[in-house]
């Protein structure tokens, strides 16, 4: 009975961090891709976009991509009824989807975090000055995306855990005594 209820409790932590994983997902894509502001140099007007950096083109594609994934696998948590992934070659298509996806997301925000810190900061060593001063309003909305992104990101990291445990428990004695006998995972 015991068991039942952590059962339970792991599906619906499951579906609320891949609920959450599409909320902030898509708040990101969102944040970062209507991100523009124009302004004005000695009567030539420059508009800056999220397309300017191709860094940001990408966390807006991963992290897209990230919320319509979590959608989908969120409605298969649901139609399911939360009951556990009991077929091996669907747990792995989940837990191989997850890490990929776990892993494009992370790429995307290491990219946008390091062009976002240049843009920032800038790089004295090239000659590349900073533009945030610039456009304030650009870099905050972008840096209101990327914390959006960073959370989207840990979410997808802690799903990519659950689905590696809902398979590879799979593989293990259903009484746990290969376990507890050292014997490991029975193949």
């Amino acid at each position: 009975m015991a068991g039942a209820a952590a059962e339970r409790k792991l599906r619906v932590a499951e579906l609320a961090l891949r609920a959450l994983l599409c909320g902030l997902a898509a708040l990101a894509a969102a944040l970062v891709a209507t991100d523009a502001q124009t302004r004005t140099f000695f009567s030539f007007q420059k508009k800056a976009t999220f397309r300017d950096m191709k860094a940001m083109v990408f966390l807006v594609v991963a992290t897209g991509v990230a919320a319509g994934y979590s959608l989908l696998q969120a409605a298969r948590c649901c139609c399911c009824g939360l009951q556990p992934t009991s077929r091996r070659a669907l747990a792995w298509c989940v837990f191989s989807c997850d890490q990929a996806l776990a892993y494009a997301v992370l790429a995307a925000l290491a990219a946008a975090l390091q062009a976002s810190l240049i843009a920032k900061r800038g790089q004295p060593e090239l000659q590349w000055m900073g533009i945030c001063a610039m456009y304030g309003a650009f870099c905050r909305q972008a840096g209101g995306g990327l914390a959006s992104a960073v959370g989207a990101g840990v979410a997808a990291v802690l799903v990519a855990f659950i689905s590696a445990f809902n398979l590879f428990r799979l593989y293990g004695d259903k009484t746990g005594g290969a376990a507890r006998n050292g014997a490991g995972a029975t193949w």
